[in-house]
């Protein structure tokens, strides 16, 4: 997941000011400077093709100072064969109805998210949007804190986007509505600090969270990012458990809980295309605690892209290949769709934005292999591919 800096090196978008030029030196000379139009901000973060709208500006007075105010509404329904024992052949719900307050000068700043969301990802059954607020990140989703004095160092505390990923938590950041196989492996919100310097073309995070959301602050992240030029920027993250954590619910996974993740991601821009092509390797140690009696690790590989077909018309895809160690009698734990089993997918999604109304469609096939009967897709989890549609509509304020 986006993922996911508080701190972003937006690699793969640029924001394009505008400035009148009067064509001869007296013109130059009798007119005012051109105000230079105001641009959507970076939180929060947006990978496209989707843009957030310009924000509106408010004069909160004393101490506060200036704030920018956007949002988003939108709501989204699927179709899907094989679901799983819960879930539905087709439903509808609101994807997001959130509202983005921020503070983006001065030396203390900060950033609240506040509203309804759904998290739908590939391979996983949907949760009702009202059940995906209460079993995640509540009502707050994120919500921090960001100090800022002078020279080339940050610092935030709060509920903050993990640093892990190249897909971002929630749907109209990413280039698919729903986040892939890889993202199920990775946590989305982590409480906690983030430390952030920058210099030339590096940019460096680090923090110290509670990994998938626990409440047990055992974890540490950190990324790197090299930004060589306006085509290309790589970055490498790692995160993992520097203890145990044995307890679990929706949101925080038992093994990926206790798991160290690594990401080597790639963004290349062009004029009309955007690829990101990742690999992602995750490891559970063995652990009598929390009964994993051999390390288990996922090693994946993905390739996300956009190309722009007109300035309101864009095509994103995403290709997937994940795939578990171990077997059922050496103490390896299931991962994926069974001990040692893997995983790909194909999606698809088309776009289209005009202002603030954007509509973009889905499809997508996920095709387990290797799995174990019941750990798969269908009423009895025999099942080994699940295809679905899905179409998203709202508007970006």
């Amino acid at each position: 997941m986006r993922a996911l800096v508080v701190l972003p090196v937006l690699v793969g978008s640029a924001v394009l000011a505008q400035t009148a030029t009067p064509s001869t030196p007296a013109a130059t000379a009798a007119a005012p400077a051109a105000a230079t139009p105001p641009a959507p901000l970076s939180m929060p973060t947006m990978e496209g093709p989707l843009a957030t709208a310009v924000p509106t500006t408010f004069d909160a007075g004393g101490k506060f100072g200036s704030l920018d105010v956007t949002g988003i509404l939108s709501g989204f329904g699927y179709v899907q064969n094989h679901p799983v024992p819960g879930d539905e052949n087709a439903a509808a719900d609101v994807s997001n109805g959130q509202v983005f307050v921020q503070k983006v000068t001065g030396v203390t700043q900060f950033y609240l998210q506040a509203g309804a969301y759904n998290l739908p990802a590939l391979g996983s059954p949907f949760l009702s949007t009202s059940d995906t607020i209460r079993e995640t990140y509540g009502a707050l989703p994120q919500a921090y804190l960001k100090f800022v004095p002078k020279g080339n160092w940050s610092y935030e505390i709060g509920k903050l986007p993990t640093l892990i990923g190249a897909e971002y938590t929630f749907t109209f950041e990413n280039m698919n509505i729903e986040r892939g196989l890889l993202w199920n492996q990775e946590n989305a919100v982590n409480r906690g600090i983030q430390v952030n310097y920058t210099k030339g073309k590096m940019a460096y995070s680090l923090s110290w969270n509670d990994g998938f959301y626990s409440n047990r602050f055992n974890w540490l992240s950190g990324a790197a990012t090299y930004t060589a030029n306006a085509a290309n920027a790589y970055e490498f993250v790692a995160m993992g458990n520097y203890g145990t954590t044995v307890h679990s619910n929706y949101v925080i996974p038992l093994y990926q809980n206790n798991s160290s993740i690594y990401d080597l991601i790639y963004t290349h821009t062009a004029k009309k295309w955007l690829l990101q092509p990742y690999v992602q390797l995750t490891y559970v140690p063995s652990n009598s605690r929390i009964g994993v009696g051999k390390g288990t690790s996922t090693m994946g590989y993905a390739l996300l892209g956009t190309y722009t077909v007109s300035p309101k018309i864009t095509m994103a895809g995403r290709a997937e290949y994940i795939k578990s160690s171990g077997n059922t009698t050496n103490g390896a734990v299931n991962l994926l769709y069974g001990v040692g089993s893997g995983a790909w997918s194909l999606t698809a999604t088309p776009t289209y934005q005009n202002k603030a109304f954007f509509t973009r469609a889905e499809f997508s096939v996920v095709k387990a292999t290797d799995s174990t009967a019941g750990s798969a897709f269908g009423k009895l989890g025999t099942d080994t591919s699940q295809v679905r549609g899905l179409i998203e509509s709202g508007f970006m304020f």
